[in-house]
């Protein structure tokens, strides 16, 4: 249970950012180029900003994840290193060291991979 609530917090706190509210603004304050719809004296914008399509929708989520995921890999570069580093040479101890190292490294080319094939695709569907 611990576990799930732990998890629950940490997807909560990093699915944040991609959150965002309508804001109301009166309609004096803002003038309408007809990409903000007015009625009367409300405004309400577009809480996606520029975005207009699905695609880059979907571009702008899977961007963000992947961003999020190659952070993770990069906390797991250092602690790999530490690991490494605080081993007293103790062969288990570098041996999970540089497994850590070596899964984190595998971890980034399959996040470069994906960054560029998504960005290939998206590109080639957006045409």
């Amino acid at each position: 249970m611990k576990n799930k609530l732990i998890i629950f917090v940490v997807a909560f706190l990093l699915l944040i950012p991609l959150i965002s509210f309508a804001q109301v603004t009166p309609s004096g304050n803002n003038k309408s180029d007809g990409s903000t719809p007015c009625t009367g004296d409300l405004c309400i914008q577009n809480p996606l900003g520029s975005i207009d399509t699905p695609q880059a929708l979907i571009g702008k989520v899977v961007n963000n994840a992947l961003g999020v995921v190659g952070s993770i890999a990069l906390l797991m570069f250092v602690y790999g290193g530490l690991v490494w580093m605080t081993s007293a040479g103790s062969p288990e101890k570098v041996k999970n060291g540089r497994d850590i190292l070596v899964w984190s490294a595998i971890g980034m080319a399959v996040i470069f991979s994906a960054y560029g094939l998504t960005r290939f695709v998206l590109t080639a569907i957006a045409q």
